[in-house]
């Protein structure tokens, strides 16, 4: 008989404790498209209300709102920053305010590189571009990811501000913000509460489920001479040298590209072993190729800071 008093008591807890989650959860987002992934931000308390326990997802979202969203779901920081003097808001933002609920939010978002207005205030609606720009910014604080080379048609494309379409089209590849059943974004419109709730609850899944891309080392500096020889009446000896760092760095021909008269020859560094020391003295490195006469050796123009020596790198022998 002693344990039914026992059993009661821990069918009060169990329905208390279910009475209370109740209570916490919006009470306004059961119907919405978008209430799932509203419900598991809340629960991660990444979202907030507006009113008693509704969270209003059809509403507009107001910059402060979706730039405190943004760091709260992204954890953003300043961690890593060491200042001369502590940040506020209006140093970066003149029209917000130094303590409201929300200044912290802007300091962050501004020290972790997302282009917010200058002269945002705190109640202006948030756009759809504007908010998958920040979003974005915000993802890419985590590493840098591989995205499927394809652009996304959006009919309202003419409507997009420019330097927003990059972020957009990545959103929309990884399907995190989507365009309508006529592929129009509606850029300029505000994004509505629920509808952000949606895109930083995928936005957030993307971080945690896709892995980095690794950093590539950083390439150095160097100079390349291309001096060219006869083998016979068909074949030239084409040899590349450049100095490099130390004798830990090679050098390789990647390819050679025929353009009308022209062997365009483009080059690139082998890395040192990151495991091994090498001793930093500057050493010269050579790579030869062969090349039909007929055409002319000359060295690509280079990107990754090596450069070629004089206007076509050659020199006869």
């Amino acid at each position: 008989m002693k344990k039914k008093p026992l059993l009661i008591m821990a069918l009060t807890v169990i329905l208390i404790f279910t009475l209370g989650q109740t209570v916490m959860a919006f009470s306004d987002v059961a119907n919405n498209p978008y209430g799932d992934k509203i419900k598991a931000l809340k629960e991660k308390g990444i979202l907030s209300g507006v009113a008693n326990d509704q969270f209003k997802p059809g509403d507009k979202l107001t910059y402060a709102s979706g730039v405190a969203m943004l760091v709260k779901g992204l954890d953003l920081n300043i961690d890593h920053i060491r200042f001369i003097k502590a940040p506020q808001a209006t140093d970066y933002f003149p029209n917000l305010s130094d303590d409201a609920w929300y200044s912290s939010a802007f300091i962050i978002a501004a020290n972790n590189g997302l282009e917010i207005p200058k002269d945002v205030k705190a109640n202006d609606p948030i756009t759809k571009e504007q908010f998958a720009h920040h979003l974005f910014q915000a993802m890419m604080t985590k590493g840098d990811y591989a995205f499927i080379e394809i652009f996304k048609t959006i009919k309202d494309e003419a409507d997009v501000n420019s330097a927003y379409m990059n972020s957009i089209q990545k959103l929309l590849i990884s399907n995190i913000a989507t365009v309508d059943k006529d592929n129009n974004f509606y850029p300029t419109q505000p994004i509505t509460r629920g509808e952000a709730a949606a895109w930083l609850h995928d936005g957030m899944k993307f971080v945690a489920e896709t892995t980095p891309i690794e950093p590539q080392p950083e390439l150095p500096q160097f100079e390349q001479k291309l001096t060219v020889e006869a083998v016979n009446d068909s074949i030239n000896k084409v040899t590349i040298t450049a100095q490099l760092p130390h004798p830990g760095y090679g050098l390789r021909i990647a390819s050679i590209q025929f353009e009308g008269d022209q062997a365009v020859i483009h080059t690139e560094p082998i890395l040192p072993d990151p495991d091994k020391m090498y001793p930093q003295v500057i050493t010269e490195v050579k790579v030869t190729t062969y090349v039909d006469a007929a055409f002319k050796p000359v060295l690509a123009a280079k990107t990754d800071g090596s450069s070629a020596s004089g206007s076509t790198g050659i020199v006869n022998e």
